[in-house]
């Protein structure tokens, strides 16, 4: 039985504690917006944040969020109306969407560290997430504009 809250509801699931987070929010809790890619913590798809920093759910074993809290995409804003989901909307970032939830955790976890990131900062945050469609400069300046609008 793992105990833990997923976008401030709690859940208690009955799953081997060694089953990753991500089948557990897609395939028991039916939360689809974070995504399977590459199954080892390569490509970022699968960023959620635990405790308020992100993290790849494909790595962590739901025994690892005992006790803890979990945002997925789904809870980042109920309405889809997170300044970085209206950026990314306003930039027309998505090419085949895949890793874009992934994109905005991780971008939500470096503006709730740095408010006011530099481009290079970005860059350097956002450089453990994979885009395979190559929207980098979209994603850069969705970022840039959320900052701008806050």
């Amino acid at each position: 039985m793992a105990n833990f809250t997923i976008n401030g509801a709690a859940v208690d699931i009955d799953v081997d504690p060694r089953t990753p987070l991500l089948w557990v929010v897609r395939e028991h809790l039916r939360m689809t917006g974070t995504k399977f890619g590459c199954g080892v913590g390569q490509c970022g798809a699968c960023t959620v944040h635990l405790d308020g920093s992100a993290t790849f759910a494909c790595l962590t074993p739901v025994a690892a969020v005992e006790g803890r809290e979990v945002t997925t995409i789904e809870g980042l804003s109920p309405d889809g109306d997170h300044p970085l989901q209206q950026a990314w909307v306003e930039e027309q970032v998505p090419q085949c969407g895949y890793c874009q939830s992934g994109q905005i955790m991780r971008a939500a976890d470096l503006l709730t560290t740095n408010p006011n990131p530099t481009r290079e900062e970005i860059v350097a945050h956002m450089s453990t997430n994979i885009c395979r469609c190559g929207t980098y400069n979209g994603i850069i300046r969705a970022i840039e504009r959320a900052v701008e609008e806050a």
